[in-house]
């Protein structure tokens, strides 16, 4: 050991311990509906619940689902290219429920969800994430009670993200729909329901035999309140309607009904059934251009209808179940801002590549378009975060671990405070080890704190990759030492993402909640290329020789660049997410280039932990 701690430390610099993380946002309120929800007096003694399934009056959601303040990780910012004004648009992999509640009241304009209809859980997971297969296990645990506190928490945020002027669409089906409905009159109010739009669609289903073909799903349309913005949108004049009715005039098409005129022009008014077949630009094919590859996704046309009716050019529109990312897509293309998420990372991977093909398939001159970032919460790459300059990554360990960093630290050996006790926190390389000369520097600036010599504080934590073993044996004489000595510091010692270092995350799951793969670090696969030429500009790319980390990982899907540029991967259409034979990862590729010439192919995989690894190889195609 080098050093040994100052027995008589001098004063120095007053470091004051850091002040609590400040309180959340007030709760959004219940609506008030004491007349809708009055029990009837004449049958007596009825009860009848008027709060939302889950809802508890002293904690509200957070009795099943505390709240859980994680950093988010940007892993990419994709450059659009085009010069705004606008803060990027924002992507996230994670929980909605925390991500949500890491947002600000008040900011959101419209929002758009497409939960995990109550119909199995084979149906709904639909990209083969880890984190997808565990969330869908909760949500039918319990069968629909626990499906619709799992829903409310999520739809309680998000009426408290919408601006006073903003609205809500909730897409389902027959399998739910009569509830969601009762619990949403709960959260957002009897009086601000504005409609049940019914989507009709024609095809499929047609063989059964015991009820009618069940062709149709249901949105439920909700204001915030009674200022919620709404434009008047015209669909197609039908067929039947152009022939029985439709006639011309200066003003326009119109029709006659008992002796009313009505005006068409530019199209019918939209109603509240809303015909498939009039959404043209959609179609069921495999080799549509919106295809993504998997069961649920929704048209485009379908997200245009409601975006344009409840927003304006610049307003800020989300969709807090992702999938294929169509509502972010159609929100681009409207001129609209955006924020998006989705639980599955490949979903999140699917969804950038998607609207990276979106921005540059069309004519951006006239529309320019804000870039966007790739974030990740609860779950982070460890390499990434390796890379950051030293403030950054101190700044990000010390938010998850729950501390606050002391502001203007430059020379600190205190680097943060959590519960009036101080933090350390090591270099950011994944290689790099805390020393014996770092623990004693440490208990020395512990020992130099007001709250030292005024007898309050004896300990401290040290958080690093890892700890030398000198390092530890100075700790343990620190600590045997401190027990007897008033002038040595008891130091824990932590290694980042090890368990130690998420207990305040963990401790924090009940019955209702499972937070245990929270906090954790993901390292990426490392991805193999094998190429073969066939001659004629044509090649077979293999990645099976790939290899997964994580420790219970498997790889779940792959994406191929064939022209990669060395910077930006993007990927090629119809290799965004592919799946072979019996839903496994299809690992190989053959691709036909349009001319002779070198190239870089780039392949980039995700494993089911939530790893991604990339591999560009340099091939000659002749």
């Amino acid at each position: 050991m080098t050093q040994e701690p100052d027995p008589n430390p001098q004063d120095s610099q007053h470091t004051d311990a850091a002040p609590d993380t400040p309180p959340p946002d007030d709760p959004e309120p219940l609506p008030q509906q004491e007349d809708l929800w009055r029990p009837p007096a004449r049958f007596g003694s009825v009860p009848v619940e008027k709060e939302p399934m889950g809802w508890d009056r002293r904690q509200g959601f957070l009795k099943h689902y505390p709240r859980v303040e994680l950093p988010t990780q940007i892993v990419e910012r994709v450059e659009l290219g085009m010069d705004t004004p606008h803060e990027p648009n924002r992507l996230i992999w994670g929980d909605n429920l925390h991500v949500m509640r890491q947002i600000p009241s008040n900011t959101i304009d419209l929002i758009y969800a497409d939960p995990p209809f109550f119909s199995g859980r084979q149906y709904n997971v639909m990209w083969g994430d880890a984190n997808e297969v565990r969330s869908f296990n909760d949500i039918w645990e319990g069968g629909m009670p626990g499906y619709l506190i799992w829903l409310n928490a999520r739809l309680y945020e998000m009426k408290r993200l919408l601006k006073p002027t903003g609205s809500i669409y909730v897409h389902c089906d027959w399998h739910a729909s009569h509830y969601i409905k009762v619990e949403m009159d709960k959260i957002f109010g009897y009086d601000n329901f504005l409609n049940e739009v019914i989507w009709h669609y024609g095809l499929g289903g047609f063989n059964v035999k015991r009820w009618f073909p069940r062709k149709h799903d249901v949105l439920f349309y909700y204001a915030k309140s009674p200022n919620n913005h709404h434009n008047k949108i015209r669909g197609n004049v039908s067929k039947w309607m152009d022939a029985k009715y439709s006639l011309e005039d200066e003003s326009g098409r119109y029709f006659i009904h008992n002796g009313v005129k009505y005006y068409l022009k530019g199209g019918k008014p939209v109603d509240s059934v809303w015909d498939h077949d009039e959404l043209l630009e959609y179609t069921m094919s495999q080799n549509s251009r919106e295809r993504v590859g998997y069961p649920t996704q929704k048209p485009e046309a379908l997200l245009e209808r409601i975006i344009k009716a409840s927003s304006n050019e610049g307003d800020v529109v989300a969709d807090f179940f992702s999938g294929g990312a169509t509502t972010a897509v159609t929100a681009q293309r409207l001129g609209r801002r955006w924020i998006t998420c989705d639980q599955s990372r490949v979903a999140v991977s699917v969804s950038a590549e998607r609207l990276k093909q979106e921005a540059m398939t069309r004519g951006l001159e006239d529309a320019p378009v804000p870039d966007f970032t790739v974030e990740h919460w609860g779950i982070y790459e460890a390499e990434q975060l390796s890379r950051m300059p030293l403030g950054q990554f101190r700044e990000f360990v010390l938010q998850a671990y729950g501390a606050t960093r002391v502001s203007g630290d430059d020379g600190s050996v205190i680097h943060g405070w959590r519960n009036q006790f101080p933090i350390w926190v090591g270099l950011a390389g994944l290689d790099s080890q805390a020393t014996a000369d770092d623990v004693l520097e440490f208990a020395n600036a512990v020992r130099r704190t007001v709250q030292y010599r005024d007898a309050n504080l004896r300990d401290g934590t040290m958080l690093a990759w890892g700890f030398r073993a000198d390092a530890e044996v100075a700790a343990k004489e620190l600590r045997e030492r401190g027990a007897m000595d008033v002038n040595f510091v008891r130091l824990s010692q932590v290694r980042i993402g090890e368990p130690g270092f998420r207990e305040h995350i963990v401790g924090k799951s009940t019955d209702r909640a499972d937070y245990s793969e929270f906090l954790t670090f993901v390292h990426p696969p490392v991805v193999s290329v094998a190429h073969r030429a066939h001659g004629d500009r044509a090649m077979t790319f293999d990645a099976g020789d790939s290899v997964v980390v994580n420790v219970g990982a498997e790889l779940v899907n792959v994406q191929w660049d064939f022209d990669y540029d060395g910077s930006r991967f993007v990927a090629a259409p119809g290799h965004a997410f592919r799946r072979g034979k019996g839903g496994k990862v299809d690992l190989r590729v053959t691709h036909k280039f349009d001319r002779a010439g070198m190239y870089q192919v780039a392949c980039r995989i995700q494993d089911s932990r939530g790893g991604e690894g990339t591999r560009a190889i340099e091939v000659e195609v002749k």
